[in-house]
């Protein structure tokens, strides 16, 4: 368990940030796993997030402090009543009328003290994890491709979503654990000033306690951890589950997942109950405890009364006060177990928070404008995922303005990761990549993608309706731009045949649409977006024969006065394109338009002579010229 999350923070914090620790020696494997108890940098970094409500803090500060000073006031007020108002004389009568009103202040001050720091910190606490889940999302919005790819999405969803609730737990009760310090020094004090001896007697139980709290403290903690790592690990595997659900269900998988949740599912349970029965442990022995302390005192301090060395009423406050006693104990000691885990979440949620942004705007970068020609070069570009280990290798190409260019090879030749390069969802290790005649490291990622529009092999629907969707590059498309759109690119029929036209709403994915409509609502979302460059990656992959042909004749639309690159596998797609540029290991092959590739006779011509439907259809061994014209 220990090297599974070692390995999972580690997709977060290896990210560019920094290298692997080794891990030595027993406390600090715990430690790693399970986070320090306290850890001022977390918290540093956690009241920064605070620091904008510190007004409402204090008010909770001290309406915990007022709560509590009433607690520790209202044994003193009956002890009062007891000595002096029971006297039967006028003076007692007095006292006890003085009491009565004290004591009825005291209360309503306790009501009010504790509906203030209820309301305040509860509302302190959503609105800093508001500001907490805001700031991540914006964070993940911006974070570099490269961490996303070494990121399971599931299991870091449901880990951040479990890492902030136990933040508002932390948030929640830290301010209840100053009162319940304040409550306990203010017992001991003012058992100490009714009655040193009886205060002392009282006080011996404690070390008692504390030898059980030496044992149980650390397997508690161990348990709390363990449990909280496990629920991570079990809705990881269900969002995973989720997200998949269409292939677990095509590949029959129901029967094999359901023992694998299953398996995880116990783990959980068992390490929950075994926490839990730490969490519950305490209860009786603390309860033990008080019973035997208010025994102490009801013998002692019985005693003394019979013997008129104690009063009546000090007495019965020490009981008020033992009563409440073990309370902040029990209290503090779940604060504890409650700020460990926060130390582990809030490391887990500033990792996150830390994740470099390696694909930044550079000082002075300048926007697209609108009018540029939409000229594309490649000039002399090196890139790979990792450094060592290039999947473009020395490309140069050049795309006239207004040009339909396509990119094809076989699986893995680095189409994608050209175009990716292209819009500037990485940079690259050498070379150039220019846009409009400038480099796309020059110029801001927005105007980027305001003038490249991307349709993918799968289209991504969004969650919303049909209308937010296609205008989701252009929220302030007007709904006759939209209609437009969706005309020219053959989507229009269908679209208003659905139950609620474009107000229609989608499902996961926009599951309810076939994959044909959901690229021509693609589509409709690049025509209204209104990009001089258009990057086609496989749009017509995977589609029937009849839904491809009204693609490719909103193709023609959504190409005129635009430059077009068109990544494709099918040759039978970019016969009518300007220029075909064949990639083949991460390099350029062979570019030039149909004829002119034809007519040179090179690996195109071959595959296309010989009746190849795709370059991933080339043999191992390659094709010679000796096999030109084979069936």
């Amino acid at each position: 368990m220990t090297e599974e999350l070692e390995v999972e923070r580690g997709d977060i914090r290896d990210n560019g940030r920094r290298p692997p620790r080794a891990v030595v020696g027993s406390h600090r494997i715990e430690e790693e796993m399970f986070g320090r108890v306290f850890d001022r940098n977390i918290l540093m970094r956690i009241w920064d997030f605070v620091r904008p409500y510190k007004r409402q803090l204090l008010i909770s500060v001290l309406a915990v402090l007022v709560f509590t000073g009433t607690q520790l006031a209202i044994p003193l007020i009956i002890r009062q009543a007891i000595d002096d108002g029971l006297t039967g004389d006028a003076a007692g009568q007095g006292a006890l009328t003085g009491a009565m009103i004290a004591f009825a202040l005291a209360i309503g001050l306790n009501y009010g003290a504790a509906w203030l720091q209820e309301s305040v910190v509860g509302k302190t606490a959503e609105d800093v994890l508001f500001d907490i889940r805001t700031a991540m999302f914006g964070h993940l919005q911006d974070v570099s491709l490269s961490f996303m790819d070494k990121t399971e999405v599931g299991r870091l969803m449901s880990r951040l979503q479990g890492d902030v609730n136990a933040m508002q737990e932390f948030l929640e009760t830290s301010v209840l654990s100053v009162g319940d310090i304040v409550l306990l020094f203010g017992i001991v004090i003012s058992m100490l000033w009714l009655n040193v001896q009886l205060g002392l007697l009282t006080l011996c139980v404690l070390p008692v306690l504390f030898l059980v709290r030496v044992i149980w403290l650390p397997r508690a903690r161990v348990a709390f951890m363990a449990a909280h790592e496990a629920n991570s690990v079990t809705n990881g595997a269900l969002a995973e589950a989720i997200h998949g659900v269409r292939t677990v269900q095509s590949m029959d998988r129901q029967p094999v997942n359901f023992d694998l949740y299953t398996d995880k599912a116990m783990a959980t349970l068992r390490a929950h109950r075994t926490a839990s029965k730490y969490a519950q442990v305490m209860i009786p022995i603390v309860d033990s405890l008080t019973g035997i302390a208010m025994a102490v005192v009801v013998v002692v301090g019985g005693s003394m009364v019979l013997d008129q060395r104690l009063e009546v009423g000090v007495m019965v406050a020490f009981l008020f006060y033992i009563q409440r006693f073990f309370d902040p104990i029990r209290s503090l000691t779940m604060q504890y177990s409650v700020m460990q885990r926060a130390m582990a979440s809030g490391q887990r949620l500033i990792d996150v928070l830390d994740v470099r942004v390696d694909i930044k705007d550079a000082p002075g970068a300048v926007d697209l404008p609108h009018d540029m020609d939409g000229a594309v070069e490649f000039r002399n570009v090196t890139f790979g995922y990792a450094p060592d280990t290039p999947v473009l290798k020395n490309v140069s190409f050049t795309v006239n303005p207004g040009e339909t260019v396509a990119l094809v090879g076989p699986t893995g030749s680095g189409k994608s990761s050209a175009m990716s390069l292209l819009n500037r969802f990485y940079d690259v290790q050498e070379g150039q990549v220019l846009v409009g005649g400038q480099d796309v490291r020059d110029v801001t990622q927005a105007s980027i993608g305001r003038e490249i529009a991307m349709v993918l092999q799968e289209p991504y629907l969004f969650s919303g309706t049909l209308m937010e969707n296609i205008r989701y590059n252009k929220t302030d498309a007007t709904e006759k731009d939209v209609i437009a759109a969706a005309k020219a690119v053959g989507a229009h029929e269908f679209i208003i045949a659905l139950p609620f036209g474009y107000e229609t709403v989608m499902g996961e994915r926009g599951g309810t649409l076939s994959l044909g409509q959901r690229q021509l609502i693609s589509f409709a979302r690049a025509l209204v977006a209104d990009a001089r460059i258009l990057v086609l990656d496989e749009a017509t992959a995977s589609i029937d024969s009849y839904t491809e042909m009204l693609i490719q004749k909103a193709l023609v639309t959504l190409l005129t006065g635009r430059t077009g690159l068109v990544i494709a596998h099918r040759l039978a797609t970019i016969r009518d394109a300007d220029k075909i540029i064949v990639l083949q290991a991460g390099e350029v092959l062979e570019q030039g338009n149909h004829d002119q590739l034809m007519a040179e006779n090179g690996l195109y011509a071959r595959l296309y002579s010989v009746n190849y439907a795709s370059f991933d259809d080339l043999p191992e061994t390659g094709i010679d010229a000796g096999e030109t014209g084979a069936t």
